[in-house]
């Protein structure tokens, strides 16, 4: 990597191969999170297609996380014993697999088992692509790289969702699925013939079981507030998002047609935004960046939920200050996990995370279903009472991440 005078201090540049591992790692996250995010606006049409309540979409949604935290468990024993890039490509596949029987499903059995192929394997994709980040950037830059890839969440939005709008409102819901096939096979073609190696970490001291591996991971003293913090910050994403449609369109009375705009919008300003909270985590502190996002969440969500009559442009503004709050929140929390554990111990810790993410996001969805009530006249009840619930969580994240940050020899702000 280069350097580059940056006031009194050196500041670190990527060099051309790091350049192209972000770029690369960020176009595959973006096939993962248009995966799971597609499900969420295509509720609206699901749900009365499929002749299902909101507790059995809320099933739908939660299946995936619940198998994807169960593979990542599974996982964890063995992430750190393979060349980083050949596990990347093996999960790969069977997400894609997954994803070809979602966009085969006809009935609702049919598209639980779907949604729980896909978990099985796309769950344990982000905490290879996390290892992968770690092992080949240090912590100063690591705000950056996670910024970049971050954007991956704001592209899909941008080009991936009003174009899975779109497929799905010209023909239907299974349309986006097979939409993402045809973008996301391309993505593991390069990362098959063109990325590096990614196995440094073999050359140290491995444990001989995998069993004992996991074992010792997760006893590890250091990493229990991490893994707690973990189950936390996905709660509001999986409680909000996935209703989120619906309550726009049955509460807040907007049509269908407009969806495709929201999305839009609001990915155009999160593209740019990730890359500037990226970089402002590196340069005044990854802890005083997630404060900052999460006072802005804790706002925002107090406002989206108690919505009633707006207009669409309320709606857009609103949507995009509450996305401002989110990746201000997610990305510096990403680059602050990753100074967590060792070299020989990330895969698994990553693992582990994004299993406890998975199910922690699960149980979100669940609860979400189970207390929002849909009225006969379609209307979503007790959206209103997600909002507190997801407000407390990220003000009690807010703490726990105090103390995460100490654990961390993060650099003085420049």
């Amino acid at each position: 990597m280069d350097t580059a005078t940056g006031g009194t201090k050196p500041r670190l540049v990527f060099s051309g191969y790091q350049k192209f591992v972000v770029a690369v790692l960020a176009f595959l996250q973006f096939s993962i999170i248009l995966d799971f995010m597609i499900i969420s606006p295509l509720g609206a049409m699901m749900m009365p297609t499929l002749h299902i309540s909101p507790q059995q979409f809320g099933l739908a949604v939660s299946s995936y996380a619940f198998s994807a935290g169960a593979s990542g468990l599974l996982a964890a024993g063995f992430a750190d014993r393979f060349d980083r890039k050949r596990l990347l490509l093996f999960f790969y596949t069977g997400f894609l697999f997954g994803t070809l029987l979602c966009g085969l499903a006809a009935t609702y059995p049919m598209l639980l088992i779907a949604r729980i192929v896909t978990g099985l394997f796309g769950g344990v994709i982000g905490s290879v692509v996390l290892a992968i980040a770690t092992d080949l950037f240090p912590l100063e830059m690591r705000g950056r790289v996670m910024g970049y890839i971050g954007t991956a969440f704001a592209a899909s939005q941008v080009l991936g969702l009003p174009a899975g709008l779109f497929f799905a409102n010209h023909w239907d819901w299974h349309a986006p699925f097979l939409a993402i096939i045809a973008v996301a096979l391309p993505a593991g073609l390069v990362i098959a013939f063109w990325m590096k190696p990614v196995a440094a970490h073999l050359e140290l001291r491995q444990e001989k079981s995998p069993l004992m591996h996991l074992l010792h991971t997760l006893a590890e003293p250091r990493y229990r507030l991490a893994f707690i913090l973990t189950m936390l910050l996905p709660t509001g994403g999986y409680m909000l998002m996935p209703f989120g449609t619906a309550f726009m369109v049955d509460d807040i009375g907007l049509s269908l047609s407009t969806l495709p705009t929201i999305y839009l919008i609001t990915g155009l300003f999160t593209v740019f935004v990730g890359p500037l909270v990226g970089k402002a985590s590196d340069s005044f502190g990854k802890f005083n960046t997630f404060c900052f996002g999460t006072l802005l969440t804790l706002v925002m969500v107090a406002v989206w939920t108690n919505l009633g009559h707006v207009s669409l442009w309320v709606v857009i503004i609103v949507n995009v200050l509450l996305f401002i709050g989110i990746f201000s929140r997610m990305i510096p929390s990403q680059a602050l996990m990753t100074a967590i554990p060792e070299v020989t111990k990330r895969g698994a810790f990553n693992a582990v995370s994004a299993s406890l993410q998975q199910v922690a996001g699960g149980v979100s969805a669940a609860v979400a279903g189970a207390v929002l009530i849909e009225t006969p006249a379609g209307v979503l009840e007790h959206f209103n009472w997600l909002g507190y619930i997801v407000m407390a969580v990220a003000s009690l994240s807010l703490l726990l991440m105090y103390f995460v940050h100490k654990q961390v020899p993060e650099p003085p702000p420049r």
